[in-house]
């Protein structure tokens, strides 16, 4: 049995790394404080992506901007907590890091803010960025999910009977082991790793196989069902391309064509999409016996307690709402807008191969929408390294599931859940005041 998790040399020093370097931009915010707005965020921080942002979409801000990008959720609370007062005005996160923002009373209200951009921003969304309250402690900025792309010449050896728009996970692992039958080569695709906390592996697991197989997260996690679903993926592990444990982008592997078959967030297949629109077809993510799980990802902007400058990160914040910024987001990085009505775009063939096949997934009728996890804080990044070491240990390294879950990994999971004090999440059961619990531990004891 592992003593320890894979890669945790390797992210202890990454993360000194990160916080050092983040520490030293702060250090050069802190002398222009009164010249710039300061946001930091969990997105875009991959080179290209910050590239992206700094030199196409906040081109023309109209209030000069630091954008400070962290590489995980834990930097991103340190940078918070430990920052001069002033330093960090806006802030870009997901859902979830706000959550416990709010928690901790770190948020300014922007209800005037959201009132001035009702018109911009989708209702429905906007009432998500109150956390509940009757506050507006962020102001939703762009969304995304996952989804499947595949090479067209692939589609040969779909299953008989197979509806690639309704696919199941069975019929995801039998397309792979066609494929292996007739060429010899594994060619699924998943970004298991490419580095510490780059692949997205983590999400695959709480947002698309465990509700899929079980119907829900931390609840079924050692449960028979849960064990069932790890037992499945060993058996299509056999048809994974193993250079998997590299990826962090399915994009580049799929141009490469390494692999025929990926799942990735959209942002990360957008290029092969766009670079060869009539080689690739994109759809929804596969159903398992307990439904179509799928993980809505929703990004927001908000302004820190301290801020120096909160009037300064409102036009920020106005800046990134207009239509034009929004359809720059879509063009560049493969987020969806927030906007309420239409995004004047020229939208590419690839994104519109993106957003059919993210309309058709959350119109499932078998549909079951897993939220990103909520309440961690700084126990966010052990929760999602404990998932991504967990697959590499049974799918990869051929460990066996019961003992795994039940002797290591579940017992840390549930210290992270504790330690953070976190209520479930759907679609796990929400008990308002009760940690989540990890199902099937107990029964073990």
């Amino acid at each position: 049995m592992p003593s320890m998790s894979l890669g945790a040399a390797k992210r202890s020093v990454g993360l000194g790394l990160a916080v050092a370097l983040t520490a030293s931009l702060f250090a050069g915010t802190a002398m222009a404080q009164d010249e710039q707005v300061t946001i930091l965020s969990t997105q875009f921080e991959p080179v290209e992506e910050r590239e992206d942002m700094n030199n196409i979409i906040l081109a023309d801000v109209p209030v000069p901007t630091e954008y400070l990008t962290v590489p995980s959720t834990g930097v991103f609370f340190d940078q918070i907590e430990t920052a001069p007062a002033g330093d960090i005005d806006a802030l870009g996160a997901l859902h979830g890091e706000f959550a416990t923002l709010a928690n901790q009373g770190r948020l300014m209200d922007l209800s005037d803010l959201a009132e001035e951009l009702s018109d911009v921003v989708s209702p429905a969304l906007m009432e998500v960025g109150k956390l509940g309250t009757d506050q507006q402690l962020y102001i939703p900025w762009m969304q995304a999910t996952y989804i499947m792309a595949a090479n067209v010449d692939a589609l040969q050896y779909l299953p008989e009977g197979a509806d690639i728009n309704a696919l199941t996970w069975d019929q995801w692992r039998d397309w792979g082991k066609n494929i292996f039958e007739a060429t010899g080569e594994r060619r699924l695709g998943l970004p298991l790793l490419g580095g510490p906390g780059n692949g997205l592996l983590h999400r695959l697991l709480q947002g698309y196989l465990y509700p899929s197989f079980t119907g829900a997260v931390n609840n079924e996690f050692a449960t028979e069902k849960g064990l069932a679903m790890w037992e499945w993926i060993k058996d299509a592990f056999q048809y994974v391309n193993p250079a998997s444990s590299t990826y962090a982008f399915m994009q580049v592997p799929l141009q490469n064509r390494e692999v025929d078959v990926a799942w990735d967030h959209t942002a990360r297949l957008i290029d092969a999409l766009n670079a060869e629109p009539d080689q690739f077809v994109a759809f929804p993510a596969p159903a398992g016996p307990d439904g179509r799980g799928f993980m809505p990802v929703i990004v927001g902007l908000g302004i820190l307690d301290t801020a120096s400058d909160p009037e300064g990160a409102k036009e920020l914040i106005r800046h990134y709402l207009k239509p034009e910024t929004q359809g720059l987001v879509l063009e560049t990085r493969g987020f969806f807008p927030v906007s309420a009505g239409e995004v004047p775009a020229n939208v590419s063939e690839g994104l519109q191969l993106e957003m059919a096949a993210v309309a058709a997934q959350a119109a499932s009728d078998d549909a079951l929408p897993s939220l990103l996890p909520v309440g961690l804080g700084e126990q966010g990044s052990n929760y999602n390294f404990a998932f991504q070491d967990l697959l590499v240990w049974i799918a990869v390294l051929d460990g066996d599931p019961e003992s795994l879950l039940l002797q290591q990994f579940g017992p840390s999971i549930q210290g992270y859940l504790t330690a953070a004090g976190a209520e479930c999440w759907p679609p796990d059961e929400v008990v308002a005041g009760e940690v989540c619990q990890l199902g099937g531990l107990a029964e073990a004891e």
